[in-house]
């Protein structure tokens, strides 16, 4: 038979992890419901060519999105609002996010601040912006001095 140490402090650390994760998700949600807010999630890739932004924002209309550019930083907030009246209904859950949201992401020197396009489809917000043409760096061969 193997002696095996039991350490009552690894096990109250456990309870304490869940206690903490329990608390942590009950305070966040009233606080969300509270504020309305949510973050949409979003992927952020680039080509050759485009940085492209896509933004999940389902139930949302395009006149709920404003989307701003300032001083290298591209802002889109709005709000999703609730499709159904909340006095007509009796929700016995309510889980989909609802309310206002505001997303910002820093461009890189090379965005171009003029070649933005924005498209809302089938509730993902796609934002397509254009790079500026680089001017890449020239070698300069260094002559022997005769």
């Amino acid at each position: 038979m193997a002696i095996v140490r039991w350490d009552p402090f690894k096990d109250l650390l456990s309870v304490q992890e869940r206690i903490n994760k329990i608390f942590d998700e009950t305070v966040s949600n009233e606080a969300n419901m509270r504020q309305g807010d949510w973050n949409p999630p979003v992927d952020i890739y680039e080509t050759d060519t485009d940085i492209i932004l896509t933004i999940e924002l389902p139930g949302t209309k395009e006149e709920d999105v404003d989307i701003q550019v300032n001083e290298g930083l591209l802002v889109v907030h709005g709000e999703k609002k609730v499709p159904y009246s909340k006095n007509e209904n009796n929700f016995y859950r309510l889980e989909r996010p609802y309310g206002k949201f505001s997303r910002s992401f820093s461009l890189p020197n090379n965005a171009d601040l003029e070649g933005i396009k924005a498209k809302l489809k089938d509730g993902i917000l796609a934002i397509r912006i254009s790079k500026k043409n680089e001017s890449k760096p020239v070698t300069i061969k260094v002559d022997k001095e005769d």
